[in-house]
C-alpha cells in the first residue's frame, strides 16, 4: 500500500511537472506544495490546474490552489489533504 506522499508523487509524475514539497504535515495528513510547469510546456496554469486537480479529488483528497503565487517561483502553489 502506498503512502499518501508516494501517492501524490505518483500523481505528479504522471503529469511531468516540477514539484517540490513546500510544508508536510505527516499528523493531520496536509501537504503544500509548490508546482511548476517544464521548460517546454505550453499548457495555460489553469489547465494543468485541472488536470491534476481531477486526479487529486478521484483519489479523494481536498484540493485547494493559488495560480501565480507571488512569493515564490512557482505556477502553483497547492495544499492537499486527505
Amino acid at each position: 500500500m502506498m503512502t499518501e506522499r508516494q501517492l501524490i508523487q505518483e500523481i505528479l509524475n504522471s503529469e511531468a511537472i516540477e514539484y517540490h514539497f513546500e510544508n508536510v504535515d505527516e499528523d493531520s495528513k496536509e501537504y503544500t506544495l509548490l508546482l511548476k510547469r517544464l521548460d517546454k510546456d505550453v499548457r495555460p496554469v489553469e489547465e494543468l490546474n485541472e488536470e491534476i486537480k481531477h486526479y487529486f479529488k478521484s483519489a479523494d483528497f481536498d484540493y485547494n490552489e493559488e495560480l501565480h503565487p507571488k512569493d515564490v517561483d512557482a505556477d502553483i502553489r497547492l495544499t492537499i489533504k486527505r
